[in-house]
């Protein structure tokens, strides 16, 4: 891997395996311990800079940052000198003062991490950028597959939803396809982008289109405000269009596996009764993504590997 992690397409398949797989490593050798400590990050310091509000990956950063025995320091925008007008560069500044060795950052303008990589000497990784990209709920969602799938390889992976401005999407459809799989896209035709078949995926205007023989659905969330503008007319109606029940579950394969990356809106993308029982791996991803960000600290900060 290089110093930073800002983005799933800068990955090949060979870093995205080799993530996968000291995840899995990191995963099993925590498995069983009453202390879930492991030493390899003793001495470093992982810094937490979320400018958005965050619970899972906030809280799924600093577990896996303490799980590797790193000092852990949380910044948020709301109560620091931010609100009193300090830029991006000065919070970057006063950081590499203080020793960082990695910063994970989540912003609600895309590029921020692009911007902070330029700025400080410690490794940056993206914890999402705007409408930009998070590489890490990527990496997560395809461990998450790959404990159930065995590979990703020629796998039919449907994305469902607002894929215009979903980072989601983007990260999953470039770590998805480098490993092997057949992705799918499904939404509205107000939130679909333009030419997103160059990025090797089949466009589907139709839930029924997308979910045939399907081996993973993924459901992404709808922002409410985009559905009371001029993107969709109601709530109702994309819940009942794009919205996925048991009766649409039942377009994809028997044992089609769902994914959602959180926080659910219950009853407009997807159904209490879908969500909450199987074949939902909801659970697992929040679970599975502090392996995934154990081991990418682990990777790009150089952990001793003794």
């Amino acid at each position: 891997m290089t110093r930073h992690l800002l983005s799933a397409g800068d990955l090949d398949r060979a870093g995205a395996v080799e993530i996968l797989d000291t995840a899995e490593r990191l995963d099993h050798a925590l498995a069983g311990r009453e202390v879930k400590k492991l030493p390899p990050l003793r001495g470093r310091t992982v810094v937490n800079l979320f400018y958005e509000d965050s619970t899972r990956t906030r809280t799924s950063f600093e577990l896996a940052a303490k799980r590797l025995s790193a000092d852990v320091v949380n910044f948020s925008a709301k109560g620091s000198s931010v609100s009193k007008g300090e830029s991006l560069k000065d919070t970057a500044l006063t950081l590499e003062a203080m020793g960082a060795d990695a910063v994970v950052i989540r912003h609600s303008y895309s590029g921020a991490a692009h911007r902070l990589a330029e700025w400080v000497h410690g490794s940056v990784i993206n914890a999402g950028d705007g409408t930009h990209e998070h590489p890490t709920q990527a990496l997560l969602d395809a461990f998450t597959l790959r404990q159930s799938l065995g590979t990703l390889e020629n796998r039919v992976i449907a994305i469902v939803g607002d894929i215009a401005h979903s980072r989601v999407a983007r990260s999953d459809i470039h770590c998805f396809t480098k490993l092997g799989a057949e992705v799918r896209v499904a939404g509205p035709p107000t939130m679909m982008p333009a030419g997103i078949e160059a990025l090797g995926v089949k466009p589907c205007f139709s839930l029924e289109q997308a979910l045939a023989g399907a081996d993973v659905i993924i459901m992404l969330r709808i922002q409410q405000e985009r559905l009371d503008g001029a993107l969709f007319p109601s709530v109702r109606e994309y819940s009942r269009t794009f919205g996925l029940t048991q009766r649409t579950l039942g377009l994809a394969k028997p044992d089609a596996i769902v994914l959602h990356p959180g926080p659910i809106n219950r009853g407009v993308e997807i159904a209490s009764d879908v969500a909450d029982a199987e074949p939902s791996r909801i659970l697992d991803q929040v679970t599975n993504g502090v392996a995934v960000r154990m081991a990418v600290l682990y990777l790009l900060t150089g952990g001793d590997k003794a």
